[in-house]
Formats: C-alpha cells, structure tokens, sequence
C-alpha cells in the first residue's frame, strides 16, 4: 500500500487497517516461526505498511 493510498483514506479506514496489518503480521510470525513461511519478504511489506499508516496518522494529528 503507497503513501497515496493511505491518505485517501479516513482516520477510521487507517486504523482499520493498521488493526489488519498487525494480526497479519502476528500470524506471519507465528509462520516463520514453524517454518511454514514461504514468502519472509511480506514480514518486512507488513511492518512498513503499519510504519506508513502511522507516520500519515501521527502527520495528520499534528496538522490539526
């Protein structure tokens, strides 16, 4: 998800999917950690999509 996808969003749909990205995240650890993870380059696309939701949402608070 890129930068310009987030802000399109309301703060509600952000925290949404920063909720989706976390569990996301917490089931591919669990994954790796069984060595059922095919794909370990997503850990690192699932980490930096809830980087990116925050640093719009933290943007946004401060602009207020």
């Amino acid at each position: 998800m890129k930068a310009k996808e987030i802000t399109a969003l309301t703060t509600a749909e952000m925290l949404d999917k920063e909720k989706q990205y976390k569990e996301e995240l917490f089931n591919l650890r669990f994954q790796q950690a069984t060595g059922q993870l095919e794909n370990t380059a997503r850990l690192s696309q699932v980490r930096k999509n809830i980087a990116r939701i925050k640093t719009v949402l933290r943007q946004q608070a401060l602009n207020k």
